[in-house]
């Protein structure tokens, strides 16, 4: 049996395989009316093509916690039963095929109201469905970016509120686990970093008081988690800045940190929250950063970035660098990659009784 398909424990869930679909937004969504927010018939093919390509762990995309939460207007969320229905669905079938369902909560912060990527991007304004976005300190993402509101504290503390009740949301949706965004230059990432962090008050300055918003929206979710399913929580390693910026050091601290609040695995990305840096990209270039949170701390870890291929997965679990492996753009371009992938390596997976015949 390859070790890429080996079952892996988190408290009480067991996820089939070590092959895992990150969070990738599908800016899919309705922008207004009674269905904003809700996954529709895109999500339900697009996350049901992969379950039944055998991918053991899916993680829904980034689902706001709140309406000024979303990167963009065509962003899922998860602050209404509305939106909670339209997800069994799609959590009801990714359960059939053998796949666990995760989904990602987020915040977007500084990043918030912009357009689809293949839209430009760009930020947009009440005309486009957009609205101010919301950070811990006013510095914009980058030039011709919005001004951010500045949070205030009563706005800190509503924020984490909403994370707890988006956890009850995602349960009551039949998610069986829960991902907190604390990367790429959104809202938790911006609070963590120096380089957009700039308060002066209990969320500002040291690193004790930066990781205090993350710390807080873990044990807000936390309480209204169940205490046997896992709670991950997704972190950029490094700014890639010389100096001023999140550090790998930082990310091993936190990792402790986290831990020890009730997070059970570390999703280990990079970047996001500087515009116009040199990010040094290649095959598994993210993956070092998530090694050395696991030598150093214990903590699980997924790796993600540019792993492709089916021996490159294979040796980055087997040689203990993660217990679990994120495919991106892979899933993207091959639903059916962990299929194909443990048919060469002698894996096993699921194969849905009415694929049988491609076996």
């Amino acid at each position: 049996m390859s070790v890429l398909f080996e079952p892996v424990t988190l408290r009480e869930v067991t996820i089939p395989n070590r092959v895992w679909m990150p969070p990738m937004c599908q800016y899919s969504a309705e922008p207004a009316g009674p269905l904003t927010g809700a996954p529709n018939d895109w999500h339900f093919a697009h996350y049901g093509a992969r379950a039944t390509g055998g991918t053991g762990l899916i993680v829904v995309e980034a689902t706001a916690v709140s309406p000024e939460g979303r990167i963009s207007p065509y962003d899922l969320g998860l602050w209404n039963d509305t939106q909670v229905e339209a997800f069994r669905r799609i959590t009801r079938f990714l359960s059939a095929q053998g796949t666990v369902p995760a989904v990602q909560l987020a915040h977007s912060g500084r990043k918030a109201s912009t357009e689809r990527p293949w839209k430009g991007g760009a930020p947009i304004g009440p005309e486009g469905h957009g609205w101010r976005p919301l950070a811990p300190s006013p510095v914009p993402f980058a030039e011709g970016h919005p001004v951010p509101t500045e949070l205030t504290i009563d706005q800190i503390s509503e924020i984490a509120g909403q994370f707890g009740q988006a956890a009850r949301r995602a349960l009551e949706a039949g998610f069986e686990v829960v991902e907190i965004h604390g990367a790429h230059g959104y809202l938790v990432h911006e609070f963590l970093s120096p380089h957009s962090n700039q308060r002066t008050d209990a969320y500002g300055g040291s690193y004790e008081n930066r990781v205090r918003f993350a710390l807080e929206l873990v044990d807000a979710v936390r309480a209204e988690w169940p205490a046997d399913k896992p709670l991950f929580f997704r972190v950029s390693a490094t700014d890639w800045l010389e100096e001023g910026g999140w550090t790998a050091d930082d990310t091993v601290r936190l990792a402790r940190d986290l831990r020890a609040h009730g997070v059970d695995l570390l999703d280990v990305s990079t970047g996001g929250n500087a515009s116009g840096v040199h990010i040094p990209v290649g095959p598994g270039y993210q993956v070092p950063f998530a090694a050395r949170v696991k030598a150093e701390t214990g903590l699980p870890v997924a790796a993600v970035g540019l792993i492709t291929e089916a021996e490159q997965a294979q040796k980055i679990v087997a040689n203990g660098e993660a217990d679990a492996v994120l495919l991106g753009r892979e899933l993207l371009r091959d639903p059916s990659w962990a299929r194909h992938t443990a048919r060469e390596l002698g894996g096993d997976v699921r194969v849905p009784e009415q694929y049988l015949r491609s076996v």
